[in-house]
This record gives C-alpha cells, structure tokens and sequence, in this order.
C-alpha cells in the first residue's frame, strides 16, 4: 500500500452538515410554486433521488419543464439559504474530523452544494483545515454527484497519497454510494440526511445511523 493512508470522502448537505429540516422547508417551498402538497420529512426520504428533477417528476406525475424547473431550483436555493443559519455540524462531526486526523489519516469533503457557497461555510466552523480538497458543484445545479467525485479523486490519487481501494465515501443519499462504486472506492451511507434506511438499504453499502458508526465501519473497510 505504500504510504496511501485510509481516506474518507465526506458529503456536506445531510452528512457532516445537519440541514434535512432546512432542504424540508425549501423543498416544500419549490413545491408550493408548483400547487404541489407538502412533503413530511418521512416522505421525503422514501421519494428523493437525483437528479433533482426525477424527484420532481416522481412527485408531480410528469418531469418538470424547463421553466418549471429553474423556477423550482431558483425557489428552493433562495429559501434554503435563508434556512441555513439555524443549521449546524452533526453531532460529533467536528470531534470525528479532528480524530481520524490526529491518527494520521486523510480526509476530504465533497459535495453537490455550490463551490462559491460551500468554502466560507465550512471554513466558518473552523474545519477545513482537517480537509486535503474541498469541492462544491461548480457546474449547473440537480444532477448526480459520479462526475464530479471522478474529479474529486483524480485530483487526490495524482498526489499518491490516495488510492480509491483504500477510500471510503460517507453520505446520506443513494447517489453517494453510486458516485464512490464510479470511482472504485467503498461507501458507508448515513441514515440522518436525505433517504430513508430502506432506501439506503438498497445500495448494497453498509448503512448506519450516526456518524461515529460510520467513521467505525470505513476504517474496518480500509483501516
């Protein structure tokens, strides 16, 4: 193995960052532009996928126009950033951080929240420097996150540091363990974001329900 360490690839929204209520709230916010019902958040876990307007067309019987669907997005951003501010870290998230790389293993965040949006954010909670890479989308919003976790990865395997056999993704949504499968790397899928366990359950991954299970199950995958 050389010096590759055992690396984690966290996701940010639903994962390291508890928002489930505020995606809820601006989710349901997109909805109402539409005549749409509310969602509750169970629902919700049963039904959302990506990309995005799947989710929509699996709600609304039909996939949403063009308009219907930059009026939707436009909607759900403007609410969720309003929201956002009465969100925090997950519980124990910034303890795990600092532990996993006091024990000399490597860590980086990527996520579909935009790039511009997703640095100041995690830098004000003063955890970014347990981070190799910080990706956010740079691209349009609503699609899967494989394309851009190839990127992720390519640009940490380049260092020789990291080797995706030896890498573990941890997030809350069935598109995690589809972008790490892309890249040749394990996942562990996080119960606290946005799919049920049921959901989960169907990637084939190990689903746990905090992140201290989950930091515990990547390292007997690849520690």
């Amino acid at each position: 193995m050389g010096n590759q360490s055992a690396h984690l690839v966290w996701d940010w929204n639903g994962t390291l960052f508890d928002d489930v209520q505020a995606v809820l709230a601006a989710t349901n916010a997109s909805f109402a532009e539409m005549g749409l019902e509310p969602l509750t958040l169970e629902r919700y876990r049963e039904l959302y996928c990506v990309p995005v307007p799947v989710f929509y067309e699996r709600l609304m019987g039909r996939r949403p126009s063009e308009a219907e669907w930059l009026v939707m997005d436009e909607t759900f951003h403007r609410h969720y950033l309003a929201q956002k501010a009465s969100c925090g870290l997950a519980e124990g998230a910034a303890e795990l951080l600092a532990q996993w790389g006091l024990a000399g293993r490597s860590q980086s965040l990527c996520s579909l929240f935009a790039h511009e949006e997703l640095l100041p954010v995690v830098g004000s909670y003063g955890i970014d420097g347990h981070f190799l890479r910080v990706d956010g989308r740079t691209g349009r919003s609503g699609g899967g996150k494989s394309e851009q976790m190839a990127r992720h990865v390519a640009a940490l395997t380049r260092s020789g540091a990291v080797a995706p056999g030896r890498t573990v993704v941890i997030g809350d949504a069935l598109d995690d363990a589809v972008a790490a499968r892309h890249v040749g790397a394990h996942a562990v899928l996080y119960t606290g974001g946005s799919n049920s366990r049921e959901s989960l359950a169907s990637a084939g991954v190990p689903v746990v329900d905090t992140l201290a299970e989950a930091v515990d199950t990547a390292y007997a995958l690849v520690g």
